[in-house]
């Protein structure tokens, strides 16, 4: 592929839009990046549902949060576990780095960080910062597949990174 010169047509606290030649894409603007929290102990999954601007509508999810948006240099470690608890109220004992990966590499620059956190300690009701309004699932692995449904029966829309969870289902 041929260099092209990249041209920031917007930016905001938050996001940047970009320009390379025809191709236009979004990212996080000041290098910001995002963590995705595996939170699995005894057969079970916390996840997250909480209104999505840009959806309309609610979303049925990891929890996540944003590296680096409050304090330069923080480990994704760190970032991790703070907002594993500001989301859900479970405070991890671990937190393993599986890897990095794109979530929609055809429109979106920005990458996440998937972490497994494991020897969980409920200390709070979580619910994230105030206007948030998250609410809390903690679904066992195996009624999964039918937690989605009911979910998406109801009108949430379901994030693509529960595909982790619902592999096995899906593949038969």
């Amino acid at each position: 592929m041929v260099s092209e010169s990249v041209e920031t047509v917007w930016q905001g606290k938050f996001i940047t839009v970009r320009k390379q030649g025809t191709w236009e894409y979004v990212g996080r603007a000041r290098n910001i990046q995002a963590a995705v929290i595996l939170a699995v102990e005894a057969g079970e999954v916390l996840l997250v549902e909480q209104y999505r601007v840009p959806l309309g509508r609610a979303c049925i999810e990891l929890p996540a949060g944003l590296v680096g948006d409050e304090t330069e240099g923080e480990a994704v470690t760190v970032s991790a576990a703070r907002e594993l608890e500001e989301e859900t109220g479970y405070r991890p004992a671990q937190i393993e780095v599986i890897g990095e990966f794109c979530s929609s590499p055809g429109m979106v620059s920005e990458s996440f960080t998937l972490v497994r956190a494991t020897g969980l300690t409920r200390v709070s009701d979580g619910g994230g910062v105030p206007g948030e309004n998250i609410t809390v699932h903690r679904v066992a692995l195996a009624t999964l597949p039918e937690f989605i449904a009911a979910k998406r029966a109801e009108g949430l829309a379901v994030d693509v990174k529960l595909l982790l969870l619902l592999a096995a289902s899906i593949l038969g």
